[in-house]
């Protein structure tokens, strides 16, 4: 009698893998728009055709470009002009800490986000002269010089601040692109820092109140509360993730989620920081993983001899 089991095992794997596909893939493929990354090459700004001064572009940080004047520059000793609370009342959102902007954000994106920000962002739906609402951070117009020149000079000092590539954590990198209007529940992060573990329930209320005020005002501006990212990489998927950063209109026209403009480097740290947040056991289950395979190798080895041992004086 010929042994028909190679062939009944090929017929399961092959009604599993096409019954898999159908759900995942395909039922995916069909329910959700797909997009290819561009690469965060940001083709439809322009680049930068100067060459910065760092010198000159601190002396405009400082001074004429007036970036101090909202920004937080922790990293060279330059604290908040308000707290958080109090900025996201007056702005809609808060404005982030430059100290790590010129490692995060793409150059051409920093190029236009200076001069026109609404632009940059791709949010101009929402600051229409019919609206009557202007963008909270104002354009920069120039310091009285060349103004390809002068942005050019800030970017270069902001690059010349920021942490080397090799520097900048995903934690970093996700704080300074997305921590101002999301939360991450299972790393404590809320949209105003790190929730500390308090020693009085007082201080522990006081610091909720912080948060939902924060959120409340964050919520007028954005027209709803961002979600929480906690584990977001898992529910849409780590292409979603990183081409709805990229360009959010493409999926939802008329968001008001904007343009991260994020380089594709920090965009990577930052899809780093969510696998780590939506699945912290993952290296460990990986190398389990591994041992398991193995050990189911070895299993169905020695299973398929000790069938044919018993079965072959029945064959």
């Amino acid at each position: 009698m010929k042994n028909k089991e190679p062939l009944i095992l090929a017929v399961v794997v092959f009604f599993t893998l096409v019954t898999y596909y159908l759900v995942e893939p395909f039922a995916h493929s069909q329910m959700h728009e797909h997009f290819e990354s561009k690469g965060f090459a940001y083709s439809d700004l322009p680049e930068i055709t100067k060459k910065g001064d760092v010198t000159r572009g601190k002396e405009l940080v400082m001074g004429a470009a007036a970036c101090t004047g909202c920004h937080s520059i922790t990293s060279q000793g330059l604290e908040a002009p308000m707290d958080a609370v109090t900025a996201v009342s007056a702005y809609g959102v808060n404005a982030p800490d430059l100290s790590d902007v010129g490692a995060v954000f793409d150059e051409r994106f920093l190029n236009t986000h200076i001069r026109n920000p609404a632009h940059a962002l791709k949010v101009e739906h929402k600051f229409t002269p019919e609206s009557g609402k202007i963008h909270p951070m104002p354009a920069f117009y120039g310091a009285g010089g060349d103004i390809d020149q002068e942005v050019a000079d800030i970017i270069a000092y902001l690059r010349s601040i920021a942490p080397k590539p090799d520097k900048l954590t995903p934690k970093m990198a996700f704080e300074t692109a997305c921590g101002r209007c999301h939360a991450m529940h299972y790393e404590k992060w809320t949209q105003i820092g790190t929730k500390p573990a308090f020693k009085r329930k007082q201080d522990e209320l006081e610091f909720d109140t912080n948060v939902l005020d924060y959120q409340d005002s964050l919520k007028k501006y954005m027209g709803k509360l961002p979600p929480d990212l906690s584990i977001y990489i898992r529910s849409r998927g780590e292409h979603y993730i990183k081409t709805f950063m990229e360009d959010p209109q493409q999926y939802l026209e008329g968001t008001s989620m904007p343009r991260v403009g994020l380089n594709a480097e920090a965009a990577e740290k930052v899809i780093e920081y969510l696998k780590d947040s939506g699945d912290a056991k993952r290296h460990e289950r990986d190398s389990i993983g591994w041992n398991v395979m193995i050990y189911i190798i070895f299993f169905a080895i020695f299973a398929l001899l000790w069938k044919k041992q018993v079965w072959r004086d029945l064959h």
